[in-house]
């Protein structure tokens, strides 16, 4: 089946926030050849501000997974800011996301779901759906309670 990701991703009713500016000295993403790379990305909001917090201290495990989502709504504002459309990529190759969490959390894989549910959504099961590792930290940058990286192929 052909997947339409622009409009799959209609049909979730989901708004894209902006797409974020690196507040470091990195690229927010880098096309070599056919693979699409995103840098790590967190939970950006419509009006620009973050998603703050701990996951078993100041959020518990639904709101880290909708901070999942919303940094995979991040990152797919990024696409479609960058490289013009969802439907230039092909597949999900793999994600890195990372937790931010109390050191007694073990539920890392469920957090990112948000994020992996997502995808599946937009690129359809077979596409959408790559190779992925959940981790937790003891922190991550201005607190954001998900980050995760990608790696995409492109039509």
């Amino acid at each position: 089946m052909n997947y339409n990701a622009e409009e799959q991703l209609e049909k979730t009713g989901l708004i894209l926030p902006p797409a974020p500016t690196p507040l470091g000295v990195y690229k927010p993403y880098l096309v070599d050849g056919k693979y699409l790379y995103l840098s790590g990305h967190g939970p950006v909001q419509n009006d620009k501000s973050l998603i703050i917090g701990r996951i078993g201290k100041d959020m518990d495990i639904e709101a880290g997974k909708l901070a999942a989502r919303q940094v995979g709504l991040t990152m797919l504002s990024t696409i479609k800011t960058h490289i013009g459309s969802l439907n230039k990529v092909k597949r999900v190759i793999k994600l890195l996301g990372m937790v931010n969490c109390t050191p007694d959390f073990e539920r890392h894989p469920y957090v990112i779901n948000g994020c992996s549910e997502l995808f599946a959504e937009v690129w359809g099961t077979e596409n959408g759906i790559g190779v992925r590792s959940a981790v937790g930290f003891g922190s991550l940058p201005d607190n954001i309670p998900v980050e995760i990286e990608a790696l995409f192929e492109l039509h």
